[in-house]
């Protein structure tokens, strides 16, 4: 399938996830909507894999591309960060340590399960 499909297929995803957005009253971004409803299309089979493959490859190649003009805005706007900087870098530490924790303890409490499960099987 060409490009110029698989990126329509994409784009009208993507207008969906718009259109739910301004249609629902949920604090949800758009971008979400669409990502799930493409999820879902997937799951389903509605779309095929195959359908938007080489459109998502090249589509995730650029992603970093993509952001550089917010990185430029942000330090255009350091003077403006400078104030908050030390409870921006606090949070940022809290919330990743909290995260981490998260991870582990769920992670052991997934391999605790499956463990004591293949031991019960055999």
């Amino acid at each position: 399938m060409g490009y110029l499909m698989q990126l329509m297929i994409i784009s009208i995803i993507t207008l969906i996830g718009e259109f739910l957005h301004n249609a629902l009253p949920l604090p949800i971004p758009a971008s979400i909507y669409g990502m799930v409803l493409l999820f879902i299309c997937l799951l389903t089979g509605i779309i095929k894999e195959q359908q938007i493959q080489e459109t998502a490859d090249f589509l995730l190649l650029i992603m970093p591309v993509m952001f550089i003009g917010p990185s430029v805005g942000i330090m255009e706007d350091s003077g403006i960060l400078m104030d908050t900087l030390i409870p921006f870098i606090f949070i940022i530490v809290l919330s990743t340590a909290i995260i981490m924790a998260i991870t582990g303890i769920v992670t052991q409490k997934i391999l605790h399960l499956k463990g004591s499960r293949s031991s019960c099987q055999h």
